[in-house]
């Protein structure tokens, strides 16, 4: 049943936040879009298999989180619920290309970005029906569904309400939020936002450890207000001046970034906020939770176990160029091995050629000689925003390539 929730004037706004009660009704075509039986002869086999001499290898935590598994749970609820209404997304439902593929097969449209074509939020009318993406979306923008009495359907991942719970907390108190992201991602423009609802809330943004370096050094002095202004130019909330606003900071995080940087950055701003407060000063000027997603920190520490304990030749990193989580995997595994951020079985060209993603860039390239004949273990993650079929595809596309047939394996 919906939440009745109330717009500026009064008006009723329905609001679907825990589903649409049609959760059986919708379980046959989720299994049948996104589930595949190569995962499950993984998951019973000790996360291996065997092509020939070459073994693949599975990290024992990948792809679909719950609150990515629950968001696209919804969406498909909410088309079987709406069946005649125009349904749209704020924004793409979650980082994958095939799941917000088929989110425009069954017509249900786009009101930014890459899938959006001429759609635009000032096109909403009255009882048309929006679904808030599993980052969540801007205090504004929910303000501006709600004015036009649109009816929501909620996705938004319980680990990222909790950033937010945390970020109002902050703004409530006085504390600019230190946000550990990417200030142009949809989930971190949402957290700011929990910030600037606040009157007299701020925020900034660090990128990494680096960056965190830059608020430390204007914080001791080191650093021009000028400079530092213009280093941070995007990064900050409306209004923002260091000397005001770096006396007291709280920390948080976007959910997929890498969790020992966040930790990192958050234990580095307080040591320097110690330094020029004091110890028995501290808690006046800084506050920090962990804020780490659990599926976030799982997935890293899978790749991790799998790169470290075994003599992993090459691994494929599995999911969306623009997903967060995903990327961050390619950079851990990068540290141990020859590590290969792809989308799509397609990316396999042939045994001498991959197109892929490198770390730290948004540029495809091709490979030519990334499958050695000396290679024997072949890893494999994929980010929380990669279905299983996706990876299925993968490991099938591997079996083509090696001349093997994968039905004889998986009998």
């Amino acid at each position: 049943m919906p939440t009745t929730i109330y717009n500026n004037d009064a008006q009723p706004i329905q609001l679907y936040r825990r589903g649409l009660g049609l959760k059986k009704e919708v379980e046959g075509q989720l299994d049948q879009e996104y589930s595949s039986r190569i995962i499950e002869y993984f998951r019973a086999h000790d996360f291996r298999l065997q092509l020939g001499e070459v073994t693949v290898l599975l990290a024992r935590e990948f792809g679909f989180c719950y609150g990515v598994d629950r968001a696209i749970d919804y969406a498909y609820q909410t088309r079987r619920k709406f069946p005649d209404k125009r349904i749209f997304l704020t924004g793409e439902l979650i980082h994958n290309p095939y799941v917000n593929k088929k989110m425009l097969e069954m017509g249900i449209g786009f009101l930014s970005g890459q899938y959006a074509g001429e759609n635009k939020f000032d096109i909403l009318q009255a009882d048309d029906v929006v679904i808030l993406p599993a980052f969540g979306v801007t205090h504004k923008e929910l303000e501006f569904l709600k004015a036009r009495g649109c009816i929501l359907v909620d996705t938004t991942c319980g680990s990222v309400l909790n950033v937010w719970k945390r970020v109002e907390r902050y703004a409530r108190n006085g504390f600019t939020s230190l946000i550990h992201g990417k200030y142009s991602h949809e989930e971190t423009r949402a957290t700011c936002s929990q910030a600037t609802k606040y009157e007299g809330g701020h925020y900034i943004v660090v990128l990494d450890m680096e960056e965190a370096e830059l608020v430390c050094d204007f914080i001791s002095d080191k650093m021009s207000k000028p400079d530092f202004l213009h280093r941070f130019e995007k990064a900050l909330s409306p209004g923002f001046d260091p000397d005001i606003h770096l006396r007291k900071i709280g920390c948080a995080n976007q959910t997929t970034m890498l969790s020992n940087e966040s930790l990192a950055i958050a234990e580095r701003i307080g040591k320097e906020l110690e330094k020029k407060y004091g110890s028995e000063e501290l808690a006046e000027h800084f506050m920090s939770f962990d804020t780490i997603c659990s599926a976030t920190q799982e997935r890293q520490d899978a790749v991790l176990e799998l790169v470290q304990n075994n003599e992993v030749d090459i691994m494929l990193v599995i999911g969306g160029y623009n997903s967060s989580n995903t990327g961050h995997l390619a950079e851990l595994a990068e540290e141990f091995t020859a590590a290969y951020h792809i989308d799509d079985a397609s990316c396999l060209l042939s045994r001498d050629k991959i197109r892929y993603q490198p770390v730290y860039t948004r540029e495809l390239k091709q490979k030519k000689g990334w499958l050695p004949e000396s290679t024997r273990i072949i890893g494999i993650t994929a980010g929380a925003s990669t279905p299983n079929n996706k990876i299925g595809a993968i490991v099938s596309r591997l079996a083509h390539l090696y001349g093997i047939s994968l039905d004889e394996v998986l009998q």
